[in-house]
């Protein structure tokens, strides 16, 4: 099982949302999803419009002994859609991160050669634990998932958070 959170801010952020779910099916299951969050943009240039983000939990089609073999499969999930990697905490139409591959604690190097540029992968994802817009729709769908490293549960850090800047949508997807 993964935890997967999803984010858009560029184009249609509810549809590349929902394509990027039909998208994950070449992955595995989507077995679980939370509702739609609009949020503040986090860091990155100014003027941004708000993000809508979700979680959601894939049950994948095959084992990855090596989580990188899983969020390879990711980005080129991200790729199909059109994301382009610009600049850091920039404007997207679709953002995959891997939150947690069964519980496992990972920290290894970027996923390949190709993607040098991005940051080492960590699990669970490093800055989770501070970001409302993470934990919102995480503990919306996995209020009882726990960090390891902090032995908190999800609802537990949004408490510590707050939820400042982030609104539940009301529409379903």
């Amino acid at each position: 099982m993964a935890l997967i959170a999803l984010g858009a801010n560029l184009g249609d952020p509810v549809a590349n949302l929902q394509e990027a779910v039909r998208q994950l099916s070449s992955v595995g299951e989507v077995i679980g999803r939370s509702a739609l969050y609009r949020t503040e943009p986090v860091g990155g240039p100014p003027d941004q419009p708000p993000y809508v983000n979700a979680v959601v939990r894939l049950r994948t089609a095959e084992p990855h002994p090596d989580p990188r073999t899983l969020m390879q499969l990711l980005l080129d999930v991200e790729r199909r859609l059109g994301r382009e990697r610009r600049e850091r905490w920039g404007p997207r139409l679709i953002d995959l991160d891997l939150l947690d591959y069964g519980g496992r604690i990972f920290n290894g190097p970027a996923t390949s050669e190709d993607e040098r540029s991005l940051p080492p992968l960590r699990l669970p994802h490093p800055r989770m634990a501070e970001r409302a817009f993470v934990l919102a729709p995480l503990a919306d769908l996995a209020p009882d998932w726990r960090y390891p490293m902090l032995r908190r549960s999800a609802a537990e850090l949004l408490e510590r958070t707050g939820t400042e800047g982030v609104e539940r949508l009301p529409e379903a997807w």
